[in-house]
């Protein structure tokens, strides 16, 4: 049974968190509460949604929470 977790969008999404940890290491000590930290809890909000979306009971619901992970421009 395939999950979210096979997703290439899931996947992508946890690379980019690792990657957005690593570059914000990085900036100033008095940025942690702020800027760093709204950054990281912006790229995990995109595999959580996806990963919420795909627990619903509809394709509909799940394709909302793709796109409130994922917007479309």
């Amino acid at each position: 049974m395939k999950t979210h977790k096979d997703l290439n969008v899931w996947k992508e999404s946890i690379l980019l968190i690792t990657i957005i940890y690593e570059k914000t290491k990085s900036f100033p000590k008095d940025e942690l509460f702020a800027l760093t930290s709204q950054i990281r809890r912006s790229a995990i909000s995109i595999p959580s949604n996806i990963s919420e979306g795909a627990a619903r009971e509809s394709n509909k619901k799940f394709l909302r929470f793709l796109f409130i992970a994922c917007p479309v421009k």
